[in-house]
């Protein structure tokens, strides 16, 4: 089966990268995709086959799933759109037409938790809609995994701790999250990719070590920064739409944050199946923060 070519999606990415280290270490051919071929270079020197282009290209897509035994996939973002779900489903809506037309058997394909609510979630929206299109697509067996929220997202507050010392979002402080590192999720993604022994669609929850509230995250990435006093403060949601469109943020995607976070604040965003030994993963918080902190002080 390392013969048989497995393509990855976002290859340069968190969670693409490390699924394609993970494949390329463990001796398996594989065609890394991304924007840029400058950026996927250094792939391509680890002996990944590369191909560069653009996401909503069907015919390029579909070309560069062809002939694989294993796909992974994602929905690119753009924190400037003017209407998120409509460019996250057209996008959606290629990526599957792609996989079903180049023939692939096995997609491993990036969700979140929340993805099984039809509304009211935000961005989770969208990926709710992805999950019923892999659904309706009988031929292909899909595993969507459902992580809860990227330890990465924190690489953002960084410039917001340097200017303002501290961080802010609209969720609660005390709120309880599922928490999790990229290279958790791409070692179970490489892992199902080079097994390929599901059939059908079948979801897998992530749920990282352990929850964790934003108050807690706030003080353990402080105390690896060297900020031993650093708050997180609760921005209300028109603050926060405020300070995301400050930032660059379209009105609609700032729009999009905020209705996560509400939903999330309202107890709607959770694990339907809870915590087991099978859906937490290794990584600590306070691994990921001295990591970021050491990055973050290199020249």
């Amino acid at each position: 089966m390392q013969n048989e070519l497995i393509t990855v999606m976002g290859a340069t990415g968190n969670t693409g990268s490390e699924i394609t280290k993970r494949l390329l270490a463990a001796g398996h051919r594989v065609r890394a995709l991304g924007r840029s071929q400058d950026k996927l270079a250094e792939l391509a020197t680890s002996g990944a086959e590369t191909a560069a282009g653009d996401a909503t290209d069907k015919t390029f897509l579909t070309e560069a799933f062809r002939g694989s035994a294993a796909v992974y996939t994602l929905l690119p973002t753009d924190v400037t759109w003017a209407d998120y779900h409509a460019e996250v489903g057209a996008l959606g809506s290629v990526i599957v037409e792609a996989v079903r037309v180049a023939g692939v058997s096995h997609v491993v394909a990036l969700s979140s938790l929340g993805a099984d609510l039809p509304t009211g979630t935000g961005f989770l929206r969208s990926l709710h809609d992805q999950e019923q299109r892999w659904s309706a697509l009988s031929e292909t067996n899909v595993l969507l995994l459902r992580p809860g929220l990227f330890f990465e997202s924190f690489h953002a507050a960084l410039g917001m701790i340097e200017a303002e010392g501290v961080i802010a979002d609209s969720l609660a402080p005390d709120l309880p999250i599922p928490m999790i590192a990229a290279r958790d999720i791409a070692e179970v993604a490489a892992t199902a990719l080079a097994a390929r022994d599901w059939t059908g669609t079948v979801v897998r929850e992530l749920l990282g070590s352990r929850d964790l509230s934003y108050r807690e995250a706030t003080s353990i990435l402080g105390a690896a920064l060297g900020h031993e006093e650093l708050p997180y403060i609760q921005f209300d949601y028109e603050a926060m739409t405020r300070a995301l469109t400050a930032v660059g943020f379209s009105q609609n995607v700032a729009n999009q944050h905020v209705a996560m976070t509400r939903a999330m604040n309202e107890g709607r965003v959770v694990s339907p199946r809870g915590r087991t030994p099978v859906n937490t993963t290794p990584t600590r918080f306070e691994d990921f923060a001295a990591e970021l902190a050491e990055a973050h002080r290199r020249p």
